[in-house]
């Protein structure tokens, strides 16, 4: 199978700004170009877009802003795995030889329909994701004995590290004593446990081993890809405290790079809430069952960026189509020693880790030198 790698990539601030879809995602991939001026676009043989935007038509409408005219051009959506189901999708499409470079651009305002799965009706009237996340957290607390205090420390975390991202929607730094005194949703979810739908996208450009080594001369490979579904409906997870989905893509794209998760120098997590983080370590590996709050802790006390080192889905923001893909590029950035205040020391392999709809389903990435 032919090695595939990363090239390039673009990304816009995220914000709560109100602008058309076709306009954000040009404006990443204007970023890339503009940064990588030796791209020749009429090498590029697909254009996928990721979004939950009910907008038509997007790839081929994209395709023409910036001048390319792919032989594949379509839409990819999973809700909030949409970005790294794209990239898998890119992957696939120049592994099998139908296609050496593959653009792949996710986008989404901050008023998304991603963030409703009306289909669901195990959720009854409770649509909105803060059920699921507010199940989650009470069962993970009674499991574990794991205090809100304890669990505050994710959204100290990664507000404090978004902090050093200049793209991130977040700005602020908050205490303990802010996120339990923050605007109480139910009673295990407080406001600041939250991520934030946002206006934002994120682009980056994967191609052949060949085309790779071509166009630069810093390629980021990706080794390791696993991903699993177990139904639609949270209500079917084997736990509400674990994540099933998770543990089976992350086993999955370890074996598929030949490593072992120690081997991971740093991690991008999806922590749509508090809860997420600490229960998505424990499925992939990072930390024994209960005590992912204990390595997070640790993290924070040490100033440690290797678990979410851009602030992230709480810090950065949450455009549903764009996630999956900006969490790839702070990997890239940080494999290629570019990531600034945010940089973990030596890092060589890398992982990305994307879920959707209460983990019923997820992507996991490995990413090396």
């Amino acid at each position: 199978m032919s090695k595939v790698g990363i090239i390039a990539y673009g990304i816009t601030p995220f914000t709560r700004e109100d602008h058309k879809i076709e306009s954000i995602l040009h404006k990443s991939t204007n970023n890339l170009f503009q940064n990588n001026l030796n791209i020749n676009k009429k090498e590029i043989d697909a254009v996928l877009v990721s979004t939950n935007n009910n907008s038509k038509y997007l790839s081929p409408i994209l395709s023409e802003m910036n001048g390319i005219q792919p032989k594949i051009a379509h839409s990819i959506e999973s809700l909030c795995n949409s970005g790294t189901n794209s990239i898998v999708s890119a992957f696939s499409y120049i592994s099998s030889g139908l296609a050496d470079m593959v653009l792949v651009s996710g986008a989404e305002r901050y008023d998304s329909p991603g963030q409703i799965l009306e289909w669901d009706n195990s959720r009854g009237e409770f649509k909105h994701p803060i059920f699921w996340a507010s199940l989650f957290s009470k069962s993970y607390k009674q499991e574990y004995g794991i205090s809100d205090e304890q669990l505050a420390i994710v959204s100290v975390k990664n507000h404090k590290q978004a902090k050093e991202n200049p793209n991130a929607l977040s700005k602020k730094t908050y205490t303990i004593h802010d996120v339990l005194n923050s605007k109480k949703l139910t009673e295990d979810l407080r406001l600041l446990d939250c991520s934030r739908p946002c206006t934002g996208s994120a682009s980056i450009l994967l191609a052949s081993e060949k085309v790779t080594k071509k166009n630069t001369d810093m390629p980021i490979w990706i080794t390791g890809i696993g991903q699993k579904t177990t139904s639609a409906g949270f209500t079917k997870n084997m736990s509400l405290s674990s994540m099933e989905s998770t543990k089976i893509a992350g086993q999955s794209a370890l074996k598929m790079s030949n490593h072992n998760i120690s081997d991971i120098d740093v991690a991008e997590i999806h922590d749509a809430f508090s809860v997420c983080e600490p229960m998505a370590l424990e499925s992939l590996g990072f930390s024994n069952p209960g005590e992912g709050i204990s390595m997070i802790n640790n993290l924070h006390e040490t100033n440690n960026f290797k678990i979410n080192p851009r602030g992230g889905l709480i810090g950065a923001g949450h455009p549903l189509g764009a996630t999956g893909i900006s969490q790839t590029i702070e990997i890239v950035q940080q494999l290629q020693n570019n990531a600034e205040k945010r940089q973990t020391d030596n890092a060589e392999i890398g992982l990305i880790h994307n879920m959707s709809a209460a983990s019923t389903s997820s992507t996991v990435l490995v990413l090396e030198k």
